[in-house]
């Protein structure tokens, strides 16, 4: 696996249950019992970040994901953790319940709204920077997508569509993600890391290959 800028690789990597994973990310702060938690699944673009987060979702039975792209739509590539903190985290963080719409949502007539209902127990945040150093005072817990930059890429550009505009953006965007990721390093913070890209044999709907820990060694 070729990982990216300043990154270091995962030694040994292991088939686990996302119930297990669930476990160890959930259980790095007991201490907070009062309203929802708050986890972050964190990587490189490409990387599976939204397959992760869809896949506790279906195992956390009250769970609501947030895509950081949708608070920065229009607005800007990293510019944005105010925008989530104010929005999202903070009345999450005050038991109220959320219906944001960002600054660009209005001014470009998107509808709809970043909600969260009362009474959700888990909050997903889910993209590049989930888990950076402005927001990370409201985390519970966070989880770093570690994955091959060549398969990312691959899947990056696949997922824009493929044409030569698609591979422009993707280079674009990637000199602007590893500068912010290299200064950030969210993966020194993780609770966890998941291998976003695996080469192993897993089942897909019930389990994730996920780093070995010092307790699992």
């Amino acid at each position: 696996m070729r990982v990216g800028p300043g990154e270091s690789q995962v030694g040994r990597w292991k088939v686990i249950r996302i119930s297990e994973l669930i476990e160890q990310v959930l259980g790095v702060n007991p201490a907070m019992t009062q309203g929802a938690k708050i986890v972050a699944v964190d990587g490189r673009s490409g990387g599976g970040k939204s397959t992760l987060a869809n896949q506790l979702h279906r195992f956390l039975a009250n769970s609501t994901i947030v895509h950081t792209d949708d608070v920065a739509w229009h607005h800007s590539y990293f510019g944005w953790s105010e925008l989530l903190i104010d929005g999202v985290l903070r009345p999450v963080h005050a038991n109220q319940p959320v219906d944001y719409r960002p600054p660009a949502w209005d001014s470009r007539r998107r509808p709809g709204s970043i909600s969260v209902d009362p009474g959700c127990e888990v909050v997903i945040v889910e993209g590049v920077g989930a888990s950076r150093l402005e927001v990370w005072p409201w985390l519970t817990a966070s989880i770093w997508i570690q994955s091959d930059m060549e398969e990312a890429e691959r899947r990056g550009i696949a997922r824009d569509g493929g044409t030569e505009e698609a591979r422009r953006f993707w280079m674009d965007w990637m000199r602007e993600e590893n500068e912010f990721l290299a200064e950030q390093q969210p993966w020194t913070r993780a609770s966890a890391i998941v291998n976003g890209t695996p080469a192993m044999d897993y089942d897909a709907e019930q389990e994730v290959v996920a780093a070995v820990t010092s307790r699992q060694a």
